[in-house]
């Protein structure tokens, strides 16, 4: 008699999406979750009287996915608002701003007052991106096989397949400036690909985030009312309505294997549970170099793959802020006067770095340094979403910063570093921006680690092209299934990588359905 048929380890949203999909169709299944609540990085947390998302709380590709319609999420409470843009691009140099917003002409139009000599670079570029961007998120949402994958290809005429596979081989750097020879069309979109990533603009196989700009005017971003948690709740809300169990506070430090075969977990307090599959919802890493011990004649390769990759360090950092009042953009009126029912704090703003700044950021990292100027990523949520305000007049302040070292020259301890970034923010408000915050709290990369068990306080993420999951390399990233019977994979470091989109969550509970009841639940 086993403790469940199947394990779901990790409770961020891919885990909850891949728990979700099984309870539903009739299979037992336990959800294990090492801290005290469900959500991981999509989570929603309450400090300092007021209440934060842990990470970015805009949510787009998920919304391109069928997962709130067959998870019936909205009878869970998940509700959406869309701000007016999809996102703001500013610049340390005090560049004028400009928008992208869902309806391509609008962005044109903005882009015509404020960089005309890039319109018809713009007009250009979306001709060719949106079929790869289109392309892109179909596969995100399918099964990755390569029959499926040319299916998907095949029903749009294999518009853009081409450009895709040259993408997926380029630098983000080299396709955007094909296109773009002002910096400041280039970097809004490597800001919001390899920077994200954590990676350098040049490095091959970041080319396909030039579809960023492109993917906003397919699908429109939209943030949960309440916060990013609301969706994590309302998957919680759906796996238990449908008989299955969610058990947090409970941390699994060894698989059980058992003649080459996964046969449960065991949690660091000793206790064993047993399971016919698990799926490990976390970084990859962790599960084949941490918790496997004596691995299965069958996997042995693959683990010492995974031992021999080096280990990435964390490099991203936050600052929560309550607000005491509204602060003002000082430099938003020329957005003010191309769009005059545009609220510049009602949407997420990008402050990128020159290419020169970008390029000294990543040295300085590497020194144990952060750079002068950093990329930044800010938004105020409680200006789109009232039900995120503390209280009558008062606002929230998240404000992300790249790149910040794991190991900073000093220590984070006592640094003076956070308060310098909260500096460059108000420099971009009207003066007395500064004397509206009441009080604020840092995440850094070791916070990270030590409460989100991000080792190293990296977000792993799953580098993996389309090109190469059409492939099926790696499998255990690609296709969801190890080299140990009954553990499978999903999660950020699976395919399709990090971000809120679901897919690896859906995609993982087909694969284990699938061998376990032989037909597809998708």
């Amino acid at each position: 008699m086993t403790d469940a048929e199947v394990i779901v380890v990790g409770g961020g949203h891919n885990g909850l999406i891949c728990g979700s999909y099984l309870s539903r169709s009739g299979v037992d299944t336990l959800l294990l979750e090492s801290r005290l609540g469900v959500g991981g990085c999509t989570s929603t947390v309450s400090d300092l009287g007021a209440r934060f998302n842990i990470c970015h709380c805009d949510h787009t590709l998920i919304r391109a996915m069928p997962i709130a319609d067959e998870l019936s999420l909205a009878d869970h409470g998940l509700r959406y608002v869309e701000p007016a843009a999809g996102a703001i691009f500013a610049f340390h140099d005090g560049a004028e701003p400009w928008a992208v917003f869902h309806d391509a002409e609008q962005t044109i139009d903005g882009l015509a007052a404020a960089y005309p000599c890039q319109v018809d670079a713009y007009r250009r570029y979306l001709r060719d991106a949106l079929p790869v961007a289109e392309l892109v998120i179909a596969m995100a949402g399918t099964v990755p096989s390569a029959r499926r994958f040319a299916g998907v290809a095949l029903r749009r005429g294999a518009r853009g397949m081409a450009r895709l596979l040259d993408w997926s081989r380029s630098s983000a750097s080299d396709v955007l400036g094909r296109y773009f020879d002002d910096w400041h069309l280039t970097m809004p979109g490597i800001t919001v690909g390899p920077s994200v990533w954590g990676l350098a603009p040049d490095t091959p196989g970041t080319g396909l985030a030039a579809i960023n700009y492109a993917s906003r005017h397919l699908v429109r971003s939209g943030r949960p009312v309440g916060g990013s948690g609301a969706l994590t709740d309302s998957l919680q809300a759906s796996m238990e309505a449908s008989g299955g169990r969610i058990r947090c506070d409970s941390r699994v430090d060894r698989l059980i294997v058992d003649a080459g075969r996964v046969t449960g977990v065991r949690l660091t307090d000793g206790m064993h549970l047993t399971a016919d599959v698990v799926v490990a919802a976390c970084d990859p890493a962790r599960v084949f170099v941490d918790w496997l011990g004596d691995p299965p004649v069958a996997a042995r390769r693959c683990v010492e793959r995974w031992r021999d990759r080096p280990v990435a360090d964390g490099y991203e950092s936050k600052i929560d802020a309550v607000l005491s009042g509204r602060p003002v953009l000082a430099a938003g009126s020329g957005l003010a006067e191309r769009h005059p029912d545009l609220d510049p704090l009602g949407q997420s703003m990008y402050v990128s770095p020159s290419p020169d700044q970008l390029a000294s950021a990543h040295q300085s990292r590497g020194k144990g340094r952060v750079a002068e100027r950093p990329t930044l990523l800010f938004d105020m949520p409680s200006v789109s979403d009232p039900t995120m305000a503390p209280g009558e007049g008062r606002h929230v302040l998240s404000l992300e910063v790249l790149f910040t070292p794991y190991l900073l020259e000093g220590g984070w301890e006592g640094s003076a570093e956070p308060e310098r970034w909260l500096g460059m923010w108000a420099e971009m408000m009207e003066p007395g921006a500064l004397n509206l915050v009441d009080s604020w709290r840092v995440m850094t990369p070791n916070r990270y680690e030590n409460e989100f068990a991000m080792h190293r306080g990296h977000t792993p993420s799953c580098a993996v092209t389309p090109l190469a999951a059409f492939l099926g390399r790696p499998r255990e990233t690609t296709r969801y299934r190890t080299p140990v019977k009954g553990l499978y994979l999903s999660g950020a470091g699976t395919f399709p990588g990090a971000g809120v989109v679901g897919a690896a969550g859906r995609n993982a509970a087909d694969a284990v359905y699938t061998d376990l009841r032989g037909g597809s639940l998708i």
